[in-house]
């Protein structure tokens, strides 16, 4: 997203060290419990993982920022487990959607596919799809020709 020239602020929870199912360290920019004016964003993207989407869904500070973006009409993305947040949140209500394999059965209406796009909301259904989240992410943002243009950047 960064490279496609959007604005972009990471951050991490409940720290700005952030530690993968695979033990990969990420630093993010920010901590989510220190950041207070969420106005000032256009959209969420939200990460999976089972240890993440489990302590965002029980954590009432993580789902009342996730409800704002929804109840504000702004853009939302999640990929791989990441949806089940949003299912938690009444967000996907009458939506299409997908989700990692396996959890279609949480959707009112699951799709299959490496990106499901329903008004506001991008979904992508596992990790091996991120380069095409990513992109869709673009698109959504600004533009086919911009998505376009980043991915003959990035060779695909």
């Amino acid at each position: 997203m960064r490279r496609a020239g959007i604005f972009v602020v990471t951050a991490g929870y409940p720290g700005n060290i952030v530690m993968s199912k695979n033990k990969i360290r990420v630093f993010s920019d920010e901590r989510i419990i220190d950041m207070e004016d969420f106005s000032k964003f256009d959209g969420i993207v939200l990460s999976g993982g089972a240890q993440s989407v489990d302590s965002f869904i029980r954590n009432e500070r993580m789902l009342k920022i996730i409800d704002y973006f929804g109840k504000q009409g702004k853009f939302i993305a999640a990929i791989s487990t990441a949806p089940l947040i949003l299912v938690k949140l009444g967000l996907l209500k009458d939506k299409k959607a997908t989700i990692l394999s396996g959890l279609e059965k949480h959707l009112d209406s699951p799709r299959q596919g490496p990106v499901v796009v329903d008004g506001n909301i991008v979904t992508s259904p596992a990790p091996g799809n991120a380069l095409d989240f990513a992109i869709k992410i673009v698109e959504e943002l600004l533009g086919r020709q911009k998505a376009l243009k980043l991915k003959e950047e990035i060779g695909i």
